[in-house]
């Protein structure tokens, strides 16, 4: 029985690692994921859930974890429509895991750190902890090109308004007044007419913010609780 166990788990580390692992280079590249992805992580998630309660019933000891199945489902749209996640794919992302990891898996001595939530918030709540991370290595990048302006350089870096017309970027300044001003997210997502702006006023070079796609956190998150297991929680138990 353990061993079935295991391969189950060993299949949603799988399906959810690739599915992932695709969905962010679409989203690098073109800044989509299909929504099939999806439907293919929910539908397996919900066979192998089956599969599990006719071959392994002693893992649904915890049954009532299955709870948090629509629960998470319904956080997410809630999260999406406060705008507390930007992307619709990040939330279907987080909707299609709540099916496929409902229950900590146990693939031999791994997850190393347990803990008694709901793993697919687990994987929700690592993402966000290594998102905010981004800023450390924005901060050493800026060090090393001795590009030290704050908050500027915890956010972003400096770029060429040419080159920020053909990448992903956000500006992280406007112009008030005839003087630039910090501006942590514009107000229109096209900000075409303020590269445009900057051009007219004789700026050849603004401080940006890359668009990070939250589904690479997602999916760093995703491997980090399958083998790390639950780094809030741990960090929290250390601290208190």
């Amino acid at each position: 029985m353990v061993e079935t166990a295991a391969l189950l788990d060993i299949s949603r580390f799988v399906v959810g690692t690739a599915i992932l692992s695709y969905a962010s280079y679409t989203d690098i590249k073109i800044r989509k994921a299909s929504n099939m992805l999806w439907v293919i992580m929910g539908s397996v998630g919900a066979i192998i859930l089956v599969i599990q309660y006719l071959t392994v019933p002693e893992a649904f000891d915890k049954i009532f974890y299955l709870i948090f199945i629509p629960i998470m489902i319904a956080i997410m749209y809630v999260f999406f429509q406060l705008r507390l996640i930007f992307g619709g794919a990040d939330a279907k992302a987080m909707m299609a895991l709540a099916i496929l990891v409902p229950l900590e898996p146990s693939i031999f001595e791994f997850p190393l750190l347990n803990s008694f939530m709901p793993f697919s918030w687990i994987v929700l709540s690592n993402s966000v902890l290594l998102f905010l991370l981004i800023p450390v290595s924005l901060l050493i990048f800026n060090m090393a090109r001795r590009n030290i302006k704050f908050p500027y350089c915890l956010l972003g870096y400096k770029l060429s308004v040419e080159k920020a017309k053909e990448r992903f970027v956000w500006p992280l300044e406007k112009i008030v007044g005839g003087k630039r001003k910090f501006s942590y997210m514009p107000k229109e997502f096209d900000v075409e007419n303020d590269l445009e702006t900057f051009e007219k006023n004789g700026i050849m070079e603004i401080w940006v913010t890359p668009k990070i796609p939250f589904m690479i956190p997602l999916l760093a998150g995703f491997l980090c609780s399958f083998i790390l297991g639950d780094l809030i929680f741990h960090l929290m138990s250390l601290i208190m």
